[in-house]
C-alpha cells in the first residue's frame, strides 16, 4: 500500500496532478481544495496517499493532513459514496469543516457538494457522527506538503516531523476534545459542542475552545 509521496510537482490537471518519483511519474487525484494549496509546477510536494483497487483500476488520492484522507476512508465506507462523491465533499468542505458538520449532524452542509443528494448527505451523517469525535483528535496532526527539495523515496505515513502552519488550530481542537473528555463528557457531546463552538467563530486556542464548548454543555434553564 502507497502510504505517502513525495516528489517534484511535474504538472496539475483539474483534478490530479503528477508528482515526479526520482523518474516515475505517479497521477494523484486530489479534491478541490488540496490541489489549490498545493505549490507551484516544478517544486517539492509531500501528499499522504489512499490506493484505491479494483480489478480493472489502480487509482491513488492525495490528501494535506492525515485528517483529510481519513476522512476519505469514512466516507467511502458510507453506502453510495465513491472516491469521486469523497471528493467532492472533502473538497467543498475541508477536512475540518466535515468534521463539524457530521459531528453537529448538519447533513445540509455535506448536501451542498457537488452530486450529493439529500439521502446520501443523511446517510452519511448518520453513519459517520460516531466516527467524529476520533478524527476530530487526529487534527493535532501535522500535514506533509512542505518537503526538502531532495526527497526521499514513497514511504509510508507517520507523524510528520515539523510542525504545519494549520497545526495550532488542529492541536488546540484535539487538546479541547481530550478535557471535555476527561470532565466525563462523552466523545459525541464534546465534539458537537466543540464543532459548534468553531461554527461560531470561536478563537482557535485550547482554553478559549474550553471554555466556548462547556458554555454549550451547560443544562439550559
Amino acid at each position: 500500500m502507497i502510504g505517502r509521496i513525495s516528489g517534484r510537482l511535474d504538472y496539475r490537471a483539474d483534478d490530479h496532478v503528477l508528482i515526479d518519483v526520482r523518474g516515475v511519474g505517479y497521477l494523484v487525484y486530489c479534491s478541490d481544495r488540496t490541489l489549490a494549496a498545493l505549490p507551484g509546477t516544478g517544486e517539492a510536494v509531500s501528499l499522504f496517499t489512499d490506493l484505491l483497487v479494483r480489478e480493472d483500476l489502480l487509482q491513488l488520492f492525495g490528501f494535506a493532513s492525515l485528517v483529510e484522507k481519513e476522512w476519505h476512508r469514512l466516507l467511502m465506507s458510507v453506502q453510495g459514496v465513491g472516491a469521486k462523491a469523497s471528493m467532492a465533499i472533502l473538497g467543498a468542505l475541508g477536512p475540518d469543516g466535515v468534521s463539524r458538520a457530521i459531528a453537529l449532524g448538519d447533513w445540509n452542509a455535506v448536501k451542498a457538494a457537488k452530486g450529493i443528494g439529500p439521502k446520501t448527505a443523511q446517510r452519511v451523517v448518520n453513519e459517520l457522527k460516531d466516527k467524529a469525535p476520533t478524527v476530530m483528535a487526529m487534527a493535532g496532526q501535522t500535514a506533509p506538503t512542505a518537503v526538502m527539495e531532495d526527497v526521499e523515496v514513497i514511504e509510508m505515513p507517520t507523524v510528520a516531523s515539523a510542525p504545519a502552519p494549520q497545526a495550532d488550530a488542529g492541536t488546540a481542537q484535539a487538546e479541547a476534545l481530550s478535557a471535555l473528555s476527561n470532565l466525563g463528557y462523552a466523545p459525541g457531546e464534546a465534539a458537537s459542542a466543540v464543532a459548534q463552538a468553531l461554527a461560531d467563530g470561536t478563537e482557535p486556542d485550547t482554553s478559549t475552545l474550553i471554555r466556548a464548548a462547556l458554555k454549550l454543555l451547560a443544562p439550559k434553564g
